[in-house]
């Protein structure tokens, strides 16, 4: 590939970012314009303050959950970074492909435009956003493996066939199993277009493993404190369709999941809930988890943007 070439693929991987905040932005409107104002309304009002507070916080913590994938793979490419860089990395890529959905791009798009900026390799930036898709992926094998100790009927009654959900287990604990194994006994780098990935340590692999799981504990815990005052369901059996819910909406790659975890989840738990009272629920927990953050997000970055010094001013301060 030529040096103009090159020059290009950058400045379009730069600018992507912006895009996919735009496509998390038109996906949250297109979610929200199945439903009336008053119907919006109402299902914030309904819903206890303290209830509202608790989700708000608990959505905050999920985020910093999230952040902290960033710190884990900066700390694995052995690269120090500001804190409130990667707190900011972190949460402006998360925000968006929670939204935008194929994270790996949306996300990683949005890393590639700042961490460049921070002078950060290109290969570096590429690991960061391998690192933390693992992070993700282990701890959705060990979630699984707790949603079904922690609601077995549940869980394994997901999918129409028994032997997918069986495979599913089994991939999870294989998974996991694997992953582990790999960070204790192999240390051999592992190449992939030039780019060397060496196995994170033992430690390093409980850490993502805690962290990631964090994260997805406190997204349920959104939904819980909202569901809470009109549906009593134990936390266990809860936290089990949830997790169900969430990962088949992640793995069905539909932008934030966006229907699929809803069918999902009301289909999961049982029939005499109130269906309609648990769909305005979960429209408020999408404006709480998705949406505020979004809204959060694109402010950050359109005043991180026009603080940003002109080219001729850049160009000044490099010298």
């Amino acid at each position: 590939m030529s040096r103009k070439h090159k020059k290009l693929l950058r400045k379009i991987l730069s600018w992507s970012g912006l895009f996919f905040f735009g496509v998390a932005a038109f996906m949250i409107y297109h979610q929200l314009a199945k439903y009336s104002l008053e119907e919006i309304k109402q299902a914030v009002i309904d819903v206890p303050n303290r209830n509202i507070l608790y989700a708000c916080i608990a959505s905050l913590g999920g985020y910093i959950a999230l952040s902290s994938y960033d710190f884990l793979a900066l700390k694995y490419i052995k690269h120090k970074l500001a804190a409130w860089k990667w707190m900011f990395a972190g949460f402006l890529g998360f925000a968006i492909s929670n939204n935008a959905g194929h994270a790996v791009v949306s996300g990683g798009a949005i890393r590639y435009r700042l961490y460049t900026r921070w002078r950060i390799p290109a290969g570096d930036i590429v690991k960061i956003v391998t690192f933390s898709g693992f992070t993700y992926l282990i701890a959705c094998f060990f979630l699984v493996i707790i949603g079904v100790i922690c609601s077995p009927q549940h869980v394994l009654t997901a999918m129409s066939s028994r032997y997918v959900n069986w495979a599913v287990l089994t991939l999870s604990v294989c998974g996991l199993l694997f992953y582990f194994w790999g960070c204790m006994f192999y240390k051999k780098p592992i190449v992939i277009k030039e780019i060397e990935f060496d196995t994170p340590s033992p430690q390093m692999a409980l850490a993502q493993m805690i962290i990631g799981s964090a994260d997805i504990l406190m997204a349920s815990l959104v939904l819980y404190f909202i569901m809470e005052s009109y549906i009593d369901i134990p936390f266990f059996t809860f936290i089990g369709v949830f997790i169900t819910a969430q990962l088949l909406g992640i793995y069905s790659q539909v932008p934030g999941g966006l229907g699929v975890f809803e069918v999902v989840f009301t289909n999961l738990l049982p029939e005499d809930l109130n269906q309609a009272t648990l769909f305005a629920i979960l429209i408020l927990y999408r404006i709480i988890y998705y949406l505020l953050p979004l809204i959060i997000s694109g402010i950050i970055l359109i005043i991180y943007e026009f603080s940003l010094p002109d080219r001729k001013n850049y160009k000044k301060i490099k010298k």
